[in-house]
C-alpha cells in the first residue's frame, strides 16, 4: 500500500472514533436537531458516492463508493424513522372511549 491510502485509513479509524466518542456525550434533547445535521452529511456522501461511482474505473474505488452510498442511504433512512417516532411522541393520543368491561 501507498501513503495515500495509509493515510486515509488512517484519518478514517480517527474519525470514526472521534465520532462515537462525540455522540455518546450528546444529552436527549438534542437529538433531533444532530439527526438533521447527520441526515444532510449523509445525503451529501450519498450524492459523492453516486458521483464517484459513475467516474472511476478501479474496482476498489467502485467497492469503497458503493460502500459510501449503501451507508449513506442506510443511515438517512434510519434518521428519518428515528425522527418520525420522536416527532410522534409530541402527537395527542386518540379521543376514542376507552369501554370498561362489565364483571358478572
Amino acid at each position: 500500500m501507498n501513503e495515500t491510502v495509509l493515510a486515509a485509513i488512517y484519518v478514517l479509524v480517527l474519525a470514526s472514533f472521534l465520532g462515537t466518542v462525540l455522540i455518546q456525550r450528546v444529552p436527549p434533547t438534542l437529538h433531533t436537531p444532530l439527526m438533521s445535521g447527520t441526515n444532510m452529511i449523509s445525503g451529501i456522501v450519498v450524492l459523492g458516492g453516486m458521483l464517484v461511482l459513475g467516474s472511476v474505473d478501479s474496482f476498489f474505488l467502485e467497492l469503497l463508493a458503493f460502500l459510501a452510498v449503501a451507508t449513506g442511504m442506510a443511515n438517512v433512512v434510519g434518521g428519518y424513522v428515528v425522527t418520525d417516532r420522536m416527532l410522534g411522541m409530541f402527537k395527542g393520543r386518540s379521543q376514542t372511549p376507552v369501554r370498561e368491561e362489565k364483571s358478572k
